[in-house]
């Protein structure tokens, strides 16, 4: 009889987002003459910039014709989009990355899942807590993070690295070693980030003791202070510890239509196996590629039309942060993030649990936020709401909360 992988039974609940919809959509029965506002999920709202659009409308029409058809792309993608990355994201900014060093995807969490794959079941992994939860379940899928314990909500094999009020939500170096770090700045989902002297630290250390840093950087494009490194590889030294996550979701509104990378240097190695030749030959293996017309999308992000119009988008989207903040402060909420990224992180109020806040939100505000304790038991008593919503919206919100 065929047997099942008993990793996927030691999850617990379900994936945090999806019980936040069943949540609201069960409360949405109920209450049918309610307007949700939902500012939980990090899904954008804005449609995509004109330029983009103009791309995938280009891209399209050659789809008709013989001559101009696309089939499967390339293993690593199509080299007019990764010329473009190589120049703009990375070589504009000092750090030195390579064309076939760049993996052309259909997302960073997909990348964020898979890219264990590559390492060895005994590897001891690393997070920020709290963290993005993909990091740790697509561990748990893999057997690499032990057993765990339902009355600390913890992994016995995961290295947690506490993310607090008291630390600036900045993680500090673990007492125990670990194989894999899992770093996210800005961060989700403090919205918190680190300096470039902080990060050199983490880059140093993984040198040191022999460990590669997973570096999700899906929402560098959101850093407004200057002394925020956009890419790990601005350190010194990053090339042979360092994997990077990217993407165009956040950055350029692709949350629907699905476009990432991930850079793996040739300077990281094994021994004498650069991990580079086993994500191509893992790339190769499972993935056929993102399509052809919204790579030409992603080509269009870096225009000089389509940078300059998402650099509105994103300011939207930061002011949206700002009323959120300034609001939250007047009615009387700890709060922080908000600066570098879209995420608010506020302390939930009157020693409310992050679930019971949840419900307090919804069900006298209407609001859907995303509990802290999804994130990990470092999140327990604070809240995440994004930046994403419309701006009428978020305003709306605002004053919801405010009137509670």
């Amino acid at each position: 009889m065929f047997k099942i992988n008993d990793n996927y039974l030691k999850l617990p609940g379900s994936y945090l987002f999806s019980m936040i919809g069943k949540k609201v959509n069960e409360f949405s029965k109920a209450n049918p003459d309610k307007k949700i506002i939902r500012l939980g999920i990090g899904d954008v709202t804005q449609p995509l910039a004109p330029a983009i659009i103009d791309s995938l409308h280009k891209a399209v029409d050659e789809m008709a014709h013989a001559e101009t058809f696309h089939g499967y792309a390339p293993d690593l993608g199509y080299e007019f989009l990764r010329s473009a990355i190589v120049k703009q994201d990375y070589q504009a900014r000092g750090a030195h990355v390579e064309l076939d060093e760049i993996f052309i995807s259909d997302g960073a969490k997909g990348d964020s899942g898979n890219i264990q794959e590559i390492f060895s079941e005994n590897n001891r992994i690393a997070v920020c807590d709290p963290v993005y939860p993909v990091y740790v379940d697509s561990n748990v899928m893999a057997g690499r993070t032990g057993t765990y314990d339902p009355k600390t909500e913890t992994w016995s094999d995961v290295i947690y690295m506490p993310c607090t009020e008291e630390n600036n939500f900045v993680p500090q170096l673990p007492e125990e070693t670990p194989d894999l770090i899992y770093l996210c700045f800005p961060n989700n989902p403090t919205g918190s980030a680190v300096t470039k002297e902080q990060l050199q630290v983490w880059v140093d250390y993984a040198n040191k003791v022999g460990a590669v840093i997973i570096y999700d950087a899906a929402y560098e494009a959101y850093i407004s202070e200057e002394n925020i490194p956009h890419t790990i590889y601005e350190c010194e030294g990053a090339r042979t510890c360092a994997i990077e996550l990217r993407s165009f979701s956040k950055k350029a509104g692709f949350t629907g239509t699905r476009l990432g990378f991930t850079v793996v240097p040739k300077d990281l190695k094994c021994g004498d196996v650069m991990l580079n030749t086993l994500w191509a030959r893992r790339h190769g293996t499972k993935y056929n590629g993102a399509p052809y017309i919204v790579q030409r999308a992603g080509e269009a992000v870096y225009t000089p039309e389509g940078d300059a119009q998402l650099k509105k988008q994103i300011a939207y989207y930061m002011n949206n942060a700002k009323v959120i903040m300034n609001g939250l402060k007047d009615a009387g909420y700890s709060v922080s993030g908000g600066v570098n990224a879209p995420y608010i992180w506020l302390k939930t109020p009157d020693s409310m649990t992050s679930w019971e806040f949840f419900d307090y939100l919804l069900e006298k505000a209407n609001v859907v936020g995303t509990p802290g304790s999804g994130f990990g038991p470092s999140g327990e008593g604070y809240f995440r709401l994004t930046a994403f919503g419309s701006y009428e919206n978020t305003l709306e919100a605002i004053e919801r909360i405010k009137n509670m």
